[in-house]
């Protein structure tokens, strides 16, 4: 068996729990579209945001969510896989990743559940601290060593 770096672990979760989001945003838009009178079988072209102004907000959040998902956690990705190639991708890294990984959970569940701004965007604060401390590890990595 290949010994791999630590840091991959979280980078699997985080893309698995991106799926859940965008089988959550379909679960949720399907049915909502039915309610709004939206045939899906005669539909031709728009995208979601012509889907925000026949839909109730609560049941795009999870469509907003998974959104997110695809914005800043790309960032992520990369960072923990220059930190896996580097070699220091265990230790504190892996916990900071870990970190980052529960905070976007938290995030998506606060987004989609609650949706309170103030609160959501206290977690992504602290996640994009995490991202930020990744970031200045790899930095080290790379280029003092």
């Amino acid at each position: 068996m290949t010994e791999h770096s630590p840091i991959l672990a979280p980078i699997v979760v985080l893309i698995a729990w991106s799926l859940v989001m965008w089988l959550w945003m379909y679960v949720r838009r399907i049915p909502a579209m039915g309610k709004a009178g939206i045939d899906s079988k005669t539909l031709v072209g728009g995208n979601g945001s012509d889907l925000r102004a026949r839909l109730p907000a609560k049941d795009q959040w999870p469509a907003d969510n998974y959104n997110h998902l695809m914005e800043q956690p790309t960032l992520f990705y990369a960072i923990a896989l220059v930190l896996a190639l580097s070699g220091t991708g265990g230790g504190w890294n892996a916990c900071i990743a870990w970190a980052y990984v529960g905070l976007r959970i938290l995030h998506s569940l606060i987004q989609v559940t609650i949706n309170r701004v103030l609160v959501r965007f206290a977690v992504f604060t602290l996640s994009t601290l995490c991202l930020m401390a990744l970031t200045v590890h790899a930095a080290i990595a790379v280029f003092c060593r």
